[in-house]
């Protein structure tokens, strides 16, 4: 038998340590050659470490949410010959007479009982044998009432067994009604909302990377948020009509229109594309526009970036973003295709909401969000027409962008999505 010492690689670039946000195995598991055996998440990516070995583990590094460091000893491998663990690998002897892992076999799971089918239990017999005898179940009296009467009932907490009917064996809705009227007299009272129980969760992984992201962010940044109002009749008039013809190429949401307006607004306001670096006191503004979208996966908030925003039109735009999404969703996202964004753009999609406060996405100045179409009667002239409205938020710092800047970017921004077919002039 030999021990297999596998310590954490460099799995990045000028990665000092990594955290562990999930462990596969455990003490006393047989592994085989590429198993997984931990995800591992560093300030980019997460990453999944596979056994360069078959073995049993005996020893682990840690628990869930702590740390490694790069070359600390993550798990440790019993092997059955030293030439397991491949050549170049340094394997350590130790004693044959190791001892083993007990394994306990799992308790069966509990099976609820079924009146129905009950089994026969032992009865005591007079020649000493035991005869079987089914256990008695006891049956309640079903009141008839209609599927709308049970479903009311239920809702409200009213056992129908005790509700009497005034005309006939069927009880009625008016028959509910009177319960409930005089029933309080009887002891009925209307279920309250039942308590759960308290849950502590450890605060880990990408949940901890965005506690501790926007905690810097607020606390660094002087944010301000401005809102405006925006017509998007035509633009939602438009979007049905490429949407309708669209053929193979991917359904269009509003994010394409609102990237390709904000690329053809931000060359006349560079102070919103850019980065500040607070340290050295340097900003630096970007000729290209590196667009950050917010996505919301099951581990948390990521932020993929589309590079090269402005090269690209609604089409190209719309599977850009459908690609980063499912990829952040499916934790296949690569750590080139996270950070470096020079302005981020953050929406809730169907839930909207009348106006958003957005966090900017540091080191960078500004982050747009579009909030929930509403229609609304609105004046055209001496007319009351029927509009599709939207707030459009944007958040900034106030140390590197004025507020001048910012309404001002919002009105230029204005112009492309209430005329659209700007979006597509040359």
């Amino acid at each position: 038998m030999a021990r297999f010492t596998f310590r954490l690689p460099d799995i990045g670039e000028g990665i000092a340590e990594a955290e562990i946000v999930a462990w596969h195995v455990a003490v006393g598991d047989r592994v085989e050659e590429d198993q997984n055996l931990a995800d591992m998440m560093t300030d980019k990516a997460t990453v999944e470490m596979e056994s360069p070995v078959s073995g049993t583990i005996i020893e682990v590094a840690g628990q869930v949410g702590e740390m490694v460091p790069i070359g600390a000893a993550l798990v440790v491998i019993e092997t059955e010959a030293v030439e397991e663990a491949g050549s170049g690998e340094v394997a350590e002897q130790i004693e044959a007479e190791n001892p083993g892992v007990e394994e306990v076999a799992p308790s069966p799971a509990p099976v609820k009982a079924d009146p129905e089918s009950a089994p026969p239990v032992a009865a005591p017999h007079p020649g000493g044998e035991r005869e079987a005898h089914p256990i008695p179940v006891a049956r309640e009296h079903k009141a008839l009432a209609s599927p709308a009467v049970r479903a009311r009932a239920r809702e409200l907490g009213v056992d129908l067994a005790q509700v009497r009917a005034a005309e006939g064996d069927r009880i009625r809705h008016a028959d509910l009604d009177a319960y409930l009227r005089y029933g309080s007299a009887q002891g009925y009272t209307p279920d309250a909302p039942r308590a759960w129980e308290d849950e502590s969760v450890r605060v880990i992984g990408m949940r901890r990377r965005i506690a501790e992201n926007m905690a810097a962010a607020k606390r660094n940044i002087p944010h301000f948020t401005y809102v405006d109002e925006i017509d998007v009749t035509a633009l939602e008039a438009m979007r049905a009509d490429l949407n309708a013809h669209r053929g193979e190429r991917p359904k269009l949401t509003l994010l394409p229109f609102l990237i390709v307006a904000m690329c053809r607004t931000l060359p006349d306001f560079p102070m919103l594309n850019a980065r500040y670096d607070d340290e050295a006191g340097v900003v630096t503004r970007s000729g290209r526009v590196h667009c950050g979208m917010a996505t919301q996966t099951p581990a948390g908030l990521t932020v993929p970036v589309i590079r090269d925003a402005q090269d690209r039109n609604v089409w190209q735009l719309a599977t850009e973003i459908t690609r980063l999404a499912e990829a952040a969703r499916a934790g296949t996202i690569r750590s080139d295709e996270m950070g470096s964004g020079t302005i981020t753009v953050t929406s809730l999609g169907p839930l909207g909401g009348i106006a958003t406060t957005p966090v900017i996405n540091r080191p960078e100045v500004a982050i747009v969000g579009p909030n929930k179409i509403v229609e609304r009667p609105v004046f055209r002239g001496d007319e009351i027409v029927r509009a599709k409205l939207m707030n459009l938020s944007i958040s900034c710092d106030h140390r590197v962008v004025d507020g001048w800047d910012a309404a001002s970017f919002v009105q230029a921004l204005r112009t492309y999505l209430e005329t659209p077919v700007l979006l597509f002039a040359s």
